[in-house]
């Protein structure tokens, strides 16, 4: 990837309705540490160095209100504000210090199906924490409902540098290593589907699976291995309808790689993951998948 890039996920930002009962979940349940608070909002880190991954903020319904990714320098966030611009990114603010949380310098801008992003550089990381046998370290990859998968892709590779993975169901974008920071599922509305935390290993996804058994969350799908990817996965409802997805040993693809098309990802009758020891997602995760809206 010769041109500016992002180096993937650096946070998400969600408004509930309850901050204190969410904090409580994400922090006792899901293992996050809380970093920061301001005006009834709080930020929270996994193990890895960013200052915050998730961000908790009160609003009146559960929403998705502005994805951020990384990028390695203030020189890639300008290059990439010019790039989005000319793609068709929407405007919200032009490059300039971040007066947040773990501060850095970025733009924000709307996709052309109005979801809320920020391109984030120069912030304040942390040490990396010691590793941890079930806490997650950050987030990995988030996917997104469209109902117009090939333009919303076609948006974050022309104007983002991303890749394209691989095409299942899903189209799968990456821009690192990491098989997909992004993916696209078919969907009626512009939706959140799922936002995918990366755990050490395959024995830390179970750690985590139980213990979100022994706190009253059920695994709604899992634990499996997905196909594109080849990630270690196990996912759950968590509060206001989230879906969360705790996942590890995500494959690593390098500038060979070449995408496969979705008759490459076909599973034998009756199996949802490579594995096929798991049942297929649950109705209330597939009704939840579907629900939380960026804010407008």
């Amino acid at each position: 990837m010769s041109a500016p890039c992002p180096t993937g996920v650096h946070s998400a930002e969600i408004g509930v309705r309850d901050v204190q009962a969410c904090t409580r979940f994400y922090t006792e349940v899901w293992r996050l540490e809380p970093v920061a608070a301001r005006d009834g909002s709080v930020y929270l880190r996994g193990s890895g160095d960013y200052h915050y991954i998730l961000a908790l903020h009160p609003r009146s319904q559960a929403q998705l209100l502005r994805l951020s990714l990384a990028a390695a320098s203030r020189a890639d966030v300008d290059a990439l504000h010019l790039r989005a611009q000319r793609h068709g990114a929407v405007a919200l603010d032009a490059p300039a210090e971040v007066h947040e949380p773990g501060g850095g310098y970025a733009f924000a801008f709307r996709d052309p199906e109005g979801r809320a992003l920020r391109v984030i550089a120069d912030d304040q990381r942390h040490a990396a924490a010691p590793a941890s046998p079930d806490q997650p370290l950050r987030i990995t990859h988030i996917v997104l409902n469209t109902p117009q998968q090939e333009r919303a892709a076609a948006f974050w590779i022309d104007a983002l540098g991303f890749e394209l993975s691989d095409r299942s169901l899903l189209t799968f974008l990456r821009c690192s290593a990491d098989h997909h920071s992004i993916a696209f599922h078919p969907g009626e509305h512009c939706t959140l589907h799922h936002i995918a935390f990366e755990m050490q290993d395959i024995d830390a996804v179970m750690r985590g699976a139980g213990r979100m058994r022994e706190h009253g969350h059920p695994i709604e799908w899992g634990v499996g291995r997905h196909g594109p990817g080849n990630n270690v996965f196990a996912y759950f409802v968590g509060p206001e309808d989230f879906v969360i997805e705790y996942t590890a040993e995500v494959e690593q693809v390098g500038t060979q790689h070449r995408a496969r098309a979705p008759e490459q990802w076909r599973y034998p009758a009756g199996r949802t993951d490579l594995w096929g020891a798991t049942p297929p997602p649950s109705a209330r995760m597939q009704a939840a998948q579907a629900k939380i809206r960026f804010a407008s």
